[in-house]
């Protein structure tokens, strides 16, 4: 599902060009601000087996600065931040696609192209025996393992980046 563009939400923010996993690429413009993640809130969304949204709690609408109603029926790549390496998400659809549990640190876009990190659980959801969709849990994150992270995901972020070139390169 192709999503449209986002606006430049102020002068100084960063435009970049995101591929998805689906074929479908945006523009997406980003700000250095950092919105805190909720003390005690927990952000809960569902999705079916494509990763489109059918359920998005009030914190999760909340902090994304999207309404409820442009969330549901998008995919959940609509919240991709370019910091995120491609490989982060390959290893959350590979283990939930397996049936298991998954848990990881996700860098995600704002509607306002700020940001927020989550400590995120995804669990598929088995009905009749057979896997009908995901659900995801997020929860305030660790600064330290954050902290941790930026440089591996920014590691990753090149490597991906060198392996496309390598590609295109005729």
């Amino acid at each position: 599902m192709q999503l449209s563009d986002m606006s430049r939400p102020t002068p100084d923010a960063v435009e970049s060009s995101l591929t998805y996993t689906d074929g479908t690429s945006r523009t997406v413009f980003t700000t250095s601000v950092e919105v805190p993640f909720p003390e005690g809130r927990l952000i809960v969304s569902r999705t079916d087996l494509e990763g489109i949204i059918t359920h998005a709690n009030d914190a999760f609408v909340e902090l994304s600065g999207w309404e409820r109603d442009e969330l549901i029926g998008k995919p959940h790549h609509i919240l991709r931040h370019p910091d995120m390496p491609k490989a982060a998400f390959k290893g959350l659809w590979d283990t939930v696609a397996e049936g298991k549990k998954w848990h990881g640190y996700v860098k995600n876009l704002r509607k306002d192209g700020s940001y927020y990190w989550v400590y995120a659980t995804a669990v598929p959801n088995i009905r009749n025996g057979q896997i009908a969709g995901y659900t995801s849990v997020r929860r305030k994150p660790s600064r330290t393992r954050i902290d941790e992270l930026i440089p591996v995901y920014r590691q990753w972020l090149e490597q991906e980046q060198a392996q496309d070139k390598e590609k295109a390169a005729p």
